[in-house]
C-alpha cells in the first residue's frame, strides 16, 4: 500500500477534452476563471491567482512585499524549504522559530522574541491542515507592523474558529501537487485577502507587465512596468483542478473516512506504546491531509518504518529541520532558544498512507501492521 495514490474523480478526462476542443490553451481562460471563483468562494478570498506550484505562489508573495536584502521573515523550522527559499532568493532573511510539540504548528508563544526592526513578516504554516494560533500571531503582527502570511498547502477546507485556513493572511498560498487533497498533478495559487495587494500580485504573476489590465480593457495596450515572472499555470491545469474542486466534497468524505480509523482504532495502541497522536484544537477544523504518529525516539520510529515496510505498508517521515540544514545556516538565523522540539519531531514522525480511495480493507490491513509493532521499554 503505497503512502499516497493520486485521486481522480471521473470529470478530469471530460475537462481536458473540453479545454483542448476550445483552442485556448494558455492560462486564465475559462477553466482557470472556474477554479478561481470556487477558490474565492471556498476562502472568501478578494481575489485568487492560480499559480504552477505553491512554490511559486510563495515567490510571489516575496516581489507582492517588495522585500529587500536583510530584511527578515519569521517561519518555522519544520516545514518544506520553499516556505524559506522563496524569502531568501529576494535577499531577506528566514528567521526560523520552535514548533509546539502538539500541533507541530510555529510556536506563536516564541515568536515575539524572535522579532527585530528588520521584520517584515510572519509565514504561518499550518501542519497537517490543523491551525495555527491566528489570533494570537495576527496580534503579534498588528503590534509590531508585520505582514501575516499563511503557507496553507495542508490546509484547504480547514476552519479556525469557523473561518476557512487562507483567510487570515493579507497573503496566503495554497498546493495543488498530486499529494495535496486536490491536485492538478503540479500547481498552486496566491489568495489575496488584501485589495491593495491585487494589482502587484496580477503584475507579478504576468512576467512584471500590466497584461491583465489590458485584457480586461482597462488600458489600450500593456507595458513592462516591474519585476515579475510567468508564474501562470496553463488552461489544461485548470481544468484538471475544475474537476477536483467540484468534486471536494466527495475527496474530503472519503480523507475523513480513513482519517477518523486510524484516529479511533489506533488510539488504544498508541497510548500503550507511548506514542503521540495528532493533536487537534476544539476550536479547530482539520481536512484529513495527514495522519501521522509521534513515536517516543528515533529508534523506535525508524523500527516502526521498518516493520511497516516488512508488512507492505508505504510509511514516511517528513520535514528535517530548515534552521541546522546547509542552506538553513547559510541564509537564515535561529530564533533565540533554538529549535529543540523541531528536532524531535523530525526525527521521530511517521506518517502513514491517507488517500481517497483506500479501502476499508486496505484500513484493516494498515491498522493491523501499526498495532502489531511494539515499542521497547
Amino acid at each position: 500500500m503505497p503512502f499516497n495514490r493520486a485521486f481522480l474523480t471521473g470529470a478530469e478526462l471530460h475537462y481536458l477534452e473540453t479545454a483542448l476542443a476550445s483552442g485556448t490553451l494558455e492560462g486564465d481562460g475559462p477553466f482557470t476563471a472556474r477554479a478561481s471563483a470556487l477558490l474565492n468562494k471556498m476562502l472568501g478570498a478578494v481575489a485568487t491567482l492560480l499559480a504552477t506550484s505553491c512554490s511559486h505562489a510563495l515567490d510571489m508573495s516575496a516581489l507582492v512585499l517588495d522585500l529587500q536584502p536583510g530584511d527578515e521573515v519569521i517561519l518555522p523550522s519544520y516545514t518544506f524549504p520553499s516556505t524559506a527559499n522563496a524569502y531568501a532568493l529576494r535577499g531577506a532573511v528566514p528567521v526560523f522559530v520552535d514548533c509546539r510539540p502538539d500541533t507541530i504548528n510555529l510556536d506563536e508563544r516564541l515568536v515575539e522574541a524572535a522579532v527585530t526592526d528588520r521584520t517584515r513578516a510572519i509565514v504561518a504554516v499550518h501542519y497537517a491542515g490543523v491551525g495555527c494560533d491566528m489570533d494570537a500571531l495576527a496580534g503579534i503582527a498588528e503590534r509590531h507592523g508585520l505582514r501575516l502570511i499563511e503557507d496553507n498547502a495542508h490546509g484547504l477546507g480547514a476552519t479556525y474558529r469557523g473561518k476557512p485556513l487562507g483567510s487570515f493572511g493579507s497573503l496566503a498560498t495554497q498546493s495543488f501537487h498530486s499529494t495535496k487533497n486536490a491536485h492538478c498533478g503540479e500547481g498552486g495559487a496566491l489568495v489575496i485577502n488584501d485589495p491593495d495587494l491585487v494589482l502587484q500580485a496580477e503584475i507579478i504573476r504576468e512576467k512584471g507587465t500590466n497584461r491583465t489590465q489590458y485584457y480586461r480593457g482597462e488600458i489600450d495596450r500593456y507595458h513592462w512596468v516591474d519585476l515579475g515572472s510567468s508564474y501562470l499555470p496553463s488552461e489544461l491545469l485548470a481544468a484538471f483542478l475544475t474537476a477536483q474542486l467540484e468534486n471536494f466534497d466527495v475527496i474530503q468524505a472519503g480523507r475523513m473516512r480513513v482519517w477518523n480509523a486510524y484516529h479511533d482504532r489506533l488510539a488504544e495502541w498508541a497510548a500503550d506504546n507511548g506514542v503521540a497522536q495528532p493533536v487537534v484544537p476544539v476550536d479547530r477544523v482539520h481536512p484529513a491531509h495527514l495522519y501521522f504518529l509521534v513515536l517516543p525516539d528515533p529508534a523506535a520510529s525508524a523500527g516502526f518504518r521498518r516493520h511497516l515496510a516488512d508488512l507492505g505498508v508505504q510509511a514516511t517521515s517528513h520535514y528535517q529541520p530548515l534552521h541546522n540544514a546547509p542552506a538553513g545556516l547559510r541564509f537564515g538565523r535561529t530564533a533565540p532558544g533554538g529549535c529543540p522540539t523541531t528536532e524531535r519531531v523530525a526525527r521521530q514522525l511517521t506518517r502513514l498512507p491517507l488517500y481517497t480511495g483506500l479501502s476499508d480493507d486496505q484500513v484493516d490491513r494498515i491498522v493491523a501492521a501499526v498495532t502489531s509493532y511494539r515499542v521497547a521499554r
